[in-house]
């Protein structure tokens, strides 16, 4: 590319600096992209989970948008932590304002700690809003049977099935990703219309690090589509950043006032 590519982050914001907006920040960067960041959310939250969600008035969040995209052109989107149903018709109305393209949604529900980062009344919503928007959803197995109302495991022979399902629900393409699965490696699955599914293997990495995971999955996925890479590569380059992180990152150490059996540590 003769220009440096941009990616616009719309996600929470994780004071802690392992999970939302900082971390895709610090990904996009990484991986030789410039990042954009504007937060949905305000969090209280550090390595023991998410202890409370402030979403500011909807209006903030469209005047820092529209602020961004008067002036720059984006060439890709991250959207993350979304909050309420007002906040998800917000950003799919700036979506078709600005034309944006490679929109890469990450079905933020629930955080690990069980606190609810959407609201319930905001689910359909995001169904209707942004499933069609979305270049490619990326949502783990939890968020994926909460999505369906169903029970999958990950598994290679429920990967057609989980397509229809989502083609039905005006899903472009979808990364299901397979961290939660109870298989011994961490397959994720590329799905898309007219294709076959498509199974990326790694095996589980052992670490504490674990805290923002998706959001660097999603985050590292835009800024490869931001370069112009095709889904299948864009995925395949994401999730190679990923395990290379997370094998890399037990050499990040940090000082905790308590021990913690439930702590999970940033990766970057």
């Amino acid at each position: 590319m003769t220009k440096t590519p941009v990616v616009l982050t719309i996600a929470g914001s994780d004071p802690y600096g392992g999970a939302g907006i900082q971390v895709d920040a610090k990904t996009i960067h990484a991986l030789g992209g410039y990042a954009l960041s504007v937060p949905t959310a305000l969090t209280s939250q550090n390595s023991q989970g998410v202890l409370e969600v402030f979403a500011p008035p909807v209006a903030v969040l469209e005047n820092q948008l529209c602020a961004l995209l008067d002036d720059m052109q984006v060439d890709a989107v991250k959207i993350g932590m979304l909050v309420n149903a007002e906040i998800v018709v917000s950003v799919a109305k700036l979506i078709d304002r600005y034309a944006l393209r490679n929109v890469v949604l990450d079905t933020v529900l629930v955080s690990s700690s069980g606190k609810d980062l959407l609201a319930t009344d905001a689910l359909e919503v995001l169904k209707a809003e942004l499933f069609p928007r979305a270049d490619v959803i990326t949502p783990n197995l939890p968020e994926l049977n909460r999505l369906l109302n169903t029970d999958y495991q990950g598994l290679a022979e429920e990967m057609d099935e989980i397509g229809e399902q989502l083609w039905r629900m005006n899903v472009k393409a979808a990364v299901i990703k397979g961290g939660h699965s109870s298989t011994d490696s961490c397959t994720d699955y590329v799905l898309q219309p007219a294709s076959k599914p498509e199974a990326l293997f790694a095996a589980r990495v052992q670490t504490t690090h674990t805290h923002g995971t998706g959001c660097v999955l999603s985050s590292a996925l835009a800024t490869a589509l931001a370069k112009g890479n095709r889904l299948s590569d864009s995925t395949y380059i994401a999730k190679a950043f990923l395990t290379a992180t997370l094998k890399a990152s037990d050499s990040l150490k940090l000082s905790y006032h308590q021990l913690s059996d439930n702590r999970r540590e940033p990766i970057l």
